[in-house]
């Protein structure tokens, strides 16, 4: 294993690389084309239901906001529009949406740009977050260091199939600005005006100048209607967010729940990922191979049962996972029930000790946004097959990842970057 270098990975609790090889250097996603995600779908859908089925292909669009426009160009609203995943905006990206109560000639209505919809169906239910099989990357790394390049592309992937640290990705906290999990430990605190002052003011230098001014300015002087007149018109949410203070001051639960809900919700889940993330480093920093169980691992089954992995049980451990019966998992605590939380060796507990987090945040948290925040154990290794050929400086990389995996969990093993290069 390897230790990353870079501050911002650090900050995210993404600590380390599988693989000790030179990295191959390379920029990620140039243009939008170097990042094609094509969505394999739960599926199949039906010609009757409430809800309409539509294959989306788009370019170069956060999805949030293509969200919203859809929404005004359908003159409905966005909560009726619903997915299985967030896709990556500088990408070329198809996915299936639903929308609630929509007929199939209302599509035409959106005359986006560089936006696609297909007709697939129609259900009596949303696609829910999370329901499908998983996604298809096509990936291109380009102006690689050309030193030894195919001997080091292969090198990584052979390590492949041991597995990568089964990283979530910079893009959940936040593309040029990872905040989210900070606005999430806000809240679960119970600081709701530190939530809003953080997702209005928290600055990086990976977002325009323009937009960093904005949010200095309003941290400065916390003046709402100047900050209105300041803050982007692209920063819809945020924008939001300084309309509610300005007609409701210092009502920060207010300002919160005037975002949408599921980006609402995703604060707090962002936490849990840098606490997962956070596990996961302290595990590597341990020299703990990502095949071989250890106390304080989780053993998941596919039949959805798990064990907690102790000094008593260790040797069964390794044998079940040896035999493929099982994967090892890390528990990321939450409100609901725990299992083996509090025990001696636990890593999640002695985390949350050290934060200074209990349950009862988590569950106050999910009575302010609405939203379930109970503990899930995800597992620690990331594996796939990579098919890979070398054109050049450039790298192209083949791959299907499962739901919830990040296609850069697997570049950056390659690249060993800047992730700055990597967003």
């Amino acid at each position: 294993m390897r230790e990353s270098p870079y501050p911002l990975e650090q900050s995210l609790g993404i600590s380390w690389y599988a693989t000790a090889t030179e990295g191959i250097g390379g920029l990620l996603r140039e243009n939008a084309e170097d990042f094609i995600v094509d969505e394999v779908p739960a599926g199949p859908w039906g010609d009757s239901g409430r809800y309409l089925i539509l294959r989306l292909t788009k370019r170069n669009w956060e999805q949030q906001r293509l969200a919203k426009e859809m929404a005004r160009a359908l003159a409905i609203s966005h909560r009726r529009i619903s997915w299985a995943g967030t896709k990556d905006r500088k990408a070329v990206t198809s996915q299936y949406i639903s929308i609630h109560g929509l007929e199939p000639e209302a599509v035409e209505r959106i005359t986006l740009p560089d936006v696609r919809l297909e007709v697939a169906g129609r259900s009596d239910h949303a696609i829910a977050l999370g329901e499908l099989k998983g996604n298809r990357f096509t990936i291109r790394i380009r102006d690689c260091d050309p030193n030894g390049l195919a001997g080091r592309v292969d090198e990584v992937t052979r390590a492949a199939g041991s597995g990568f640290p089964n990283y979530v990705g910079i893009q959940r906290f936040g593309v040029m600005r990872p905040v989210t999990h900070l606005v999430g430990e806000r809240i679960l605190r119970g600081d709701l005006e530190g939530a809003v002052l953080t997702y209005l003011g928290a600055t990086f230098p990976s977002e325009p100048a323009g937009m960093r001014e904005a949010r200095e300015g309003f941290l400065e002087d916390r003046n709402v209607k100047d900050a209105i007149r300041r803050f982007p018109v692209r920063l819809t949410f945020e924008r939001a967010m300084l309309h509610h203070l300005d007609g409701h001051p210092d009502d920060y639960p207010g300002a919160l729940k005037s975002l949408p809900p599921r980006l609402l919700s995703m604060f707090v889940s962002a936490f849990q990922s840098f606490l997962f993330n956070t596990l996961l480093s302290r595990r590597c920093r341990q020299g703990i191979p990502m095949g071989e169980p250890a106390p304080g691992d989780r053993l998941l089954f596919p039949n959805g049962r798990e064990d907690r992995v102790t000094d008593g049980n260790l040797d069964a451990a390794i044998l079940q996972v040896a035999r493929k019966r099982a994967r090892i998992g890390l528990f990321v605590p939450g409100s609901g029930p725990a299992p083996g939380l509090g025990q001696d060796g636990d890593p999640a507990w002695a985390l949350l000790k050290e934060l200074g987090i209990t349950p009862e945040n988590f569950t106050f948290a999910s009575k302010l946004v609405s939203a379930a925040y109970s503990g899930m154990t995800r597992p620690v290794a990331l594996t796939t097959e990579i098919t890979w050929k070398v054109e050049g400086n450039d790298v192209l990389l083949e791959f299907f990842l499962g739901p919830g995996q990040y296609a850069t969990t697997v570049c950056r093993e390659f690249m060993k970057a800047d992730p700055v290069r990597m967003i």
